[in-house]
């Protein structure tokens, strides 16, 4: 997607919900009249979005770099990268919105997986500060991490259906009920989700879980179709890692709480964005006969 394209776009949806966000601020009370900024909030989610799309693995640098020296045709009314950085804030809510507009629907066959997002190296957990109360120390097969863990759902066509955000200490298993309540047919999970209230829970909600089983559980039926699913449960492991090392979405240089969030969901609708995404190529005619081997 070109920067006209991404501009466009954002630009589209900014006119769309600027007016029900304004009217929501009104009716609670929290509108109050501040300097309009030389940059709109488009123009703001635009470069934010940009930076995930680009090469660089700060923003500063990209700012000061890329933005400032080649964009100034295209943005004409660009304000310094501390001016930048204060109004970031401004646009947490449409980004949020945006996102959740631009998120993929479910096909029938979906992939779900947490991923650990540090925060600070475990040896300056002592001295931080930013995400103090927030973030917590969880542990991965990777070993122990401090900071956040983002739990994605993807279809088979490599597209995010949904995402949830919880400190490191919660269990794999306790937002499941809460991404999948706008899925059916298969969702597919490692040994983590490994439960069976959890399963028979989603079954009465018509998504049937399936997972792999420990070294000391007793072999169990699947159907080939399944087995063969199963063993794509990589590709929800792909997305992470595109995520984190070509949409930055993690890193521990963080300041600030709302500019943390900013930064995730910039970088999440980076990837949404993404004209080639990790995907099974399956055939419709297999989609078609999900209800049938439900």
């Amino acid at each position: 997607m070109s920067l006209l394209e991404l501009f466009s776009d954002v630009d589209d949806f900014w006119q769309a919900f600027r007016p029900y966000w304004q009217a929501q601020l009104l009716a609670q009370g929290t509108n109050q009249r501040v300097r309009t900024p030389r940059l709109c909030e488009s123009e703001i989610m635009t470069l934010l979005i940009l930076f995930h799309q680009s090469h660089y693995r700060t923003f500063k640098a990209f700012y000061t770099e890329h933005v400032q020296k080649h964009l100034q045709r295209d943005f004409p009314q660009l304000v310094s990268y501390h001016r930048f950085v204060e109004l970031m804030p401004r646009v947490l809510v449409p980004l949020m919105m945006y996102l959740k507009a631009r998120l993929g629907d479910c096909t029938g066959i979906s992939f779900i997986d947490s991923t650990p997002l540090a925060v600070c190296h475990n040896r300056r957990i002592g001295r931080h500060r930013v995400f103090k109360g927030l973030a917590q120390r969880g542990r991965t097969s990777m070993g122990w991490f401090y900071g956040f863990k983002l739990h994605l759902v993807v279809n088979d066509r490599g597209e995010i259906v949904a995402f949830h955000l919880t400190p490191g200490t919660v269990h794999d298993l306790q937002p499941v009920p809460l991404l999948s309540k706008d899925l059916h047919g298969k969702l597919f999970g490692d040994r983590g989700y490994l439960s069976q209230a959890l399963f028979e829970q989603l079954f009465a909600d018509g998504v049937q879980l399936i997972t792999s089983l420990r070294k000391n559980m007793k072999n169990r039926l699947l159907p080939l179709y399944d087995k063969l699913l199963l063993r794509k449960r990589a590709i929800i492991e792909t997305i992470n890692d595109q995520l984190k090392n070509i949409s930055q979405i993690e890193h521990t240089r963080h300041r600030s709480v709302i500019n943390f969030m900013v930064n995730l969901l910039a970088g999440l609708i980076a990837y949404c964005h993404r004209p080639k995404k990790p995907s099974l190529h399956l055939p419709s005619e297999d989609l078609a006969l999900l209800p049938v081997l439900l």
